[in-house]
């Protein structure tokens, strides 16, 4: 077998991998978006595939984050009419993720829209976790995926071929993260491609980063102004409201019960509500708290925002009146969505404060805000010149990702360890210092950082 990248190799974005096979067919594993400083800087060019198809029978959906999924529309218009393989969560967002994308980035024409969610739906064929299955179009693979603990749905998926067990990682979860169980390592892997997005760096415990976000909060809101926590509209936005009730469930009775904490997303509201209804996927926290009668994401201060002229209503509101408030809207790394409207608004204003909660990639509105928003700077938005007068946060430790530790045991905790390991999904330190760490529990493998 053969591994080609096609993306998330000079960076974390764009996730693309071809398994191609001794009788010359191929799978894909995920078909994602560029985004930030490693895209292409039109986004119809950002969508374009730069690989042929011809021998691809397959996709393997890891996950529906838009780097992983994005380039999806692209892969169909090209001729792909092969079978679409998600876990069951997966299979249900996926359509609301790429209409979205659609709707933003390539057309507003329903009928198109339609037509391609018609398609999608032909060849979506939803999985259960921890079953083997065979791919009809090529005789011998069988595959199986197994929960990755990222986003509800997320997976790593094991392929089996010629006696040899090939994983690819996908985004793998952190350990401890609100509602998700952690990912349990395979028993086996001959091959494994790794991501590396905190490959360099270890979390805060859950304990301290859920306490450094209630005081970063608690000291916010005395300045009687809006949070804004830009947050994407799957994974991220349902585990900080998870937290964010937990706190104000401890608080009952003070002045936290009069905060409002918005999401003002449809899609996000969307998410929220198939987490609550695939609630079976939650860990055992989660499900305890709803077996006391709690409601993790649906509690009573929870302010859903859905038209536009709602949004801009309450952009302009939070504007003049200064009233306090917890805003979480996406895109998670403010390059696109309604958060750009409440930047533009509210950047400029010192009772606003900005709490980063994710990683934020290179040449992204988002990183400009991080790096020069504390020093007084001022970034671009909508090609607008804006001053940052707010306060600028960042939560490193509150990401759906595994930082070095969880990458290091999820190897380490593999009872017959890879002879090949592939890095991919990080930047060059992360990549760096993930392979040293590595290679200290797997000296005799072969482990590569892919060029492309």
């Amino acid at each position: 077998m053969e591994i080609k990248h096609h993306g998330a190799v000079t960076g974390v974005t764009g996730s693309c991998h071809e398994l191609i096979l001794d009788n010359k067919a191929s799978v894909l594993i995920d078909c994602g978006m560029f985004q930030g400083a490693e895209n292409s800087g039109s986004e119809s060019a950002n969508l374009q595939l730069d690989f042929p198809i011809t021998t691809v029978k397959a996709l393997f959906v890891t996950h529906c984050h838009i780097d992983h999924v994005g380039r999806i529309p692209s892969l169909i218009a090209a001729g792909f009419d092969g079978p679409v393989f998600a876990s069951k969560a997966t299979a249900r967002l996926l359509p609301l993720v790429l209409e979205d994308a659609l709707k933003i980035g390539v057309t507003r024409n329903e009928a198109l829209i339609v037509q391609f969610l018609q398609l999608l739906e032909q060849w979506l064929q939803p999985v259960e976790y921890k079953q083997w299955y065979s791919v009809d179009a090529i005789e011998g693979l069988r595959f199986r995926y197994q929960p990755a603990g990222h986003i509800l749905g997320s997976a790593y998926i094991e392929f089996k071929y010629n006696n040899e067990i090939v994983v690819f990682s996908g985004d793998l979860g952190a350990p401890y993260a609100p509602l998700l169980p952690a990912p349990k390592s395979p028993w086996r892997a001959d091959r494994l491609v790794i991501e590396s997005t905190y490959g360099d760096k270890e979390h805060e415990n859950r304990r301290n980063r859920r306490k450094q976000l209630e005081t970063i909060i608690r000291h916010c809101l005395k300045d009687a102004g809006t949070v804004l926590i830009p947050a994407f509209s799957i994974g991220r936005t349902q585990e900080l409201l998870y937290e964010l009730e937990d706190i104000i469930h401890r608080h009952k009775g003070s002045t936290w019960d009069n905060i409002d904490v918005i999401v003002d997303s449809p899609l996000a509201a969307k998410f929220t509500q198939h987490y609550r209804a695939l609630n079976e996927l939650w860990d055992a926290e989660a499900k305890a708290r709803k077996g006391r009668g709690r409601h993790p994401l649906g509690f009573d201060q929870l302010i859903t925002v859905d038209s536009h002229s709602q949004h801009q209503k309450l952009v302009n509101y939070l504007k003049n009146s200064g009233r306090p408030a917890i805003v979480i809207a996406a895109s998670g790394m403010c390059a696109g969505g309604r958060i750009v409207n409440y930047l533009k608004a509210l950047l400029g204003d010192t009772r606003t404060d900005v709490l980063f909660v994710g990683y934020q990639a290179q040449g992204t509105p988002g990183s400009d805000i991080q790096r020069y928003g504390p020093a007084g700077g001022y970034v671009y938005l909508d090609d607008e010149k804006i001053d940052i007068k707010a306060g600028i946060y960042t939560l490193s430790g509150y990401s759906a990702h595994a930082d070095q530790k969880n990458l290091i045991n999820f190897v380490k905790r593999m009872r017959h360890k890879p002879k090949e390991i592939r890095i991919v999904h990080g930047d060059w330190q992360a990549k760096r210092l993930l392979k040293a760490k590595l290679t200290e529990i797997c000296p005799t493998a072969n482990i590569l950082i892919p060029k492309g």
